[in-house]
């Protein structure tokens, strides 16, 4: 893409208009200060619309994109299906249709119709499904590969796959999905490990100019990368190659991950540049980068021809 841009961003976040603890005029504030150049206000159920025509001044940044968090809960309540639309038009009803996979369905549905992209998040949160659902799903562009809160249970657990399992488990189906991190954030003054804190996902994103239309068309065809705190200085993807270079946070060692077809491990690479040369037959390729600080960063996956 030419004179193309990063832009960082968060697509999961809630405010005082669903179940978060701070004014949406705050929590724009919060990401603003820290350098985020977009946001999705996602709250539940709820499409929360910050006015700027109170006589504040408007800042150039972050840029607001319309956002919710579609909610339902099936089973008596213990099943949470809930998927972001992200720069939808209008407000979504949530809709139960009954099962996991209907319901997914027809939530996606709505959100496409009401001219959004769909975002299915956390599903591990309490254990509602996993891949063997999503992707029997059409329609949805993105799915949570890392949330911040302590019981979306990323990692999984014995006998449940974690999120990058679950990932790798649709895109091994053949869906083409890609992966989100975001902090689902609520809490904005209590900062601690069992806090729904901002600033532990998000996403960055490669698009020609800081638009609505430019970062949701960007998130839609897989431009971006996703990171918890390691930070790419470079990445370049093409049939042929998958190549990236990591930008040096103070004494930090890095290793990159390459990952194919039901998650097989094509390659491991340590330092800050890391290059693998696509052969053809490896289904899909996806890089993850790691710290030693634990931190990481998403790539989203080439198809290979085969």
């Amino acid at each position: 893409m030419p004179d193309a841009n990063w832009y960082k961003g968060n697509i999961h976040t809630h405010t005082t208009e669903s179940d978060g603890d701070a004014d949406p005029k705050t929590v724009v504030r919060w990401y603003r200060r820290h350098g985020y150049d977009f946001l999705v206000l996602s709250d539940h159920n709820h499409r929360t619309i910050l006015d700027y025509g109170d006589g504040t001044r408007r800042p150039g940044k972050p840029l607001m994109i319309p956002g919710e968090e579609v909610s339902v809960r099936l089973q008596n309540g213990t099943v949470p299906v809930h998927i972001n639309g992200i720069g939808i038009t209008r407000l979504v009803e949530p809709i139960d249709a009954g099962g996991i996979v209907a319901t997914l369905q027809a939530n996606v549905d709505a959100i496409v119709q009401a001219g959004g992209i769909a975002s299915i998040n956390h599903p591990n949160y309490q254990w509602a499904f996993d891949h063997e659902s999503i992707r029997q799903v059409n329609g949805a562009s993105l799915l949570e590969v890392f949330n911040g809160v302590a019981v979306a249970n990323v990692n999984g657990a014995p006998g449940k796959p974690g999120y990058e399992e679950i990932w790798d488990g649709v895109l091994s189906a053949g869906k083409v999905i890609f992966g989100v991190a975001t902090d689902d954030s609520h809490n904005y003054s209590d900062f601690g490990y069992g806090m729904a804190n901002p600033g532990r996902g998000w996403v960055v994103v490669r698009a020609a100019e800081l638009t609505a239309d430019a970062i949701v068309d960007s998130l839609a065809s897989g431009d971006f990368y996703s990171s918890t705190g390691v930070s790419l200085a470079e990445l370049e993807t093409s049939p042929s190659s998958v190549l990236l270079r990591i930008e040096q946070e103070a004494n930090l060692i890095y290793y990159t991950r390459f990952t194919g077809r039901d998650g097989n491990l094509l390659a491991e690479v340590a330092g800050l540049e890391a290059e693998y040369s696509i052969r053809g037959d490896e289904g899909y390729v996806r890089a993850t980068v790691v710290s030693s600080g634990n931190t990481k960063a998403w790539t989203q996956p080439v198809l290979t021809q085969a």
